[in-house]
């Protein structure tokens, strides 16, 4: 078992650290809410009074953070950076969504002394978290990898290296691009039958049974009562929001700008997901996209 030093206890983070004490490691846990640091506490782990305290000789650390400044901050250029801090065998885990160019040159200043550092975001939303059942997405040196695998066991179902420094972080972008079609498509597609006299569970049950299979429509079901546990069912509350996939898709655009790659349904899921969050709807479940092609009074 290890000692785990974890930064940033949202609703990805605190579950994360939750499973890896459960799982018997000694988690050092820091946060600037109190209540995430109450509840991180309630489920095994112990506090720290600052994340250079969780850091200081700890085997891993690992930060769940909202942006890539917030890491560079962390690690390289703030008032106290963990980089300064941490054991030279340490290796640092950020499970962040950021742009892959922040990872990489996180990455060069943790090697210059000495510090590994992978990116490994993940996918599978807030429920994955709770349940252990993430997809890890890791970038950096097989050494790194193999180093990073057991710890990210105890919070993961899926594991994959995508690469060196920053594909981690290219791979999760690729993926959320497509989730954001497919959930954009679902919408479209359920709101016509409904419009159209359709009941949306039976729809449903039919394109999932036929071509239009896919896994918004399969397990997180944008329209409200189809699925009891989807966020739709729930005022569209928790889940994964409007807000972060708005920023991921910036990432996104990013890359495919850098690397001259069309992304046309990219680009158009983008466009839709910025009105629905400019009519004040940040904070929802990204499948309350589906209000977006309802009439007011649906």
């Amino acid at each position: 078992m290890a000692t785990i030093a974890f930064i940033g206890l949202g609703n990805m983070g605190g579950p994360m650290a939750a499973n890896l004490a459960k799982a018997g490691h000694e988690v050092r846990a820091f946060d600037l809410s109190s209540q995430a640091l109450e509840t991180a506490k309630s489920q095994g782990c112990s506090v720290a009074n600052s994340a250079q305290e969780a850091a200081s000789g700890a085997e891993f650390v690992i930060s769940m953070l909202p942006a890539g400044k917030h890491v560079r901050g962390l690690y390289v250029d703030g008032e106290a950076p963990l980089f300064d801090i941490v054991n030279s065998d340490a290796l640092i885990i950020d499970c962040s969504t950021i742009d892959a160019d922040t990872a990489r040159a996180v990455a060069a200043a943790g090697e210059e002394k000495g510090i590994g550092f992978v990116d490994a975001p993940v996918s599978g939303g807030v429920g994955g978290a709770k349940a252990g059942t993430l997809t890890f997405i890791v970038g950096g040196s097989e050494a790194q990898f193999a180093k990073a695998k057991p710890v990210l066991e105890a919070m993961a179902k899926n594991i994959f290296h995508a690469g060196d420094h920053g594909a981690g972080q290219i791979a999760k972008v690729c993926n959320n691009m497509l989730l954001s079609i497919l959930m954009a498509g679902t919408c479209e597609a359920i709101n016509m039958g409904v419009k159209n006299g359709l009941d949306p569970a039976v729809l449903s049950e039919i394109m999932k049974q036929s071509s239009g299979g896919n896994w918004a429509l399969n397990v997180y079901n944008p329209y409200p009562g189809v699925m009891e546990n989807a966020p739709a069912s729930n005022g569209y509350q928790g889940g994964f929001q409007v807000d972060l996939m708005f920023k991921d898709l910036g990432l996104a655009m990013d890359v495919s700008q850098q690397s001259a790659s069309p992304v046309p349904m990219g680009s158009a899921a983008r466009s839709l997901f910025n009105l629905h969050k400019a009519n004040g709807n940040g904070g929802l479940d990204f499948s309350s996209l589906m209000q977006f092609y309802q009439d007011k009074d649906a």
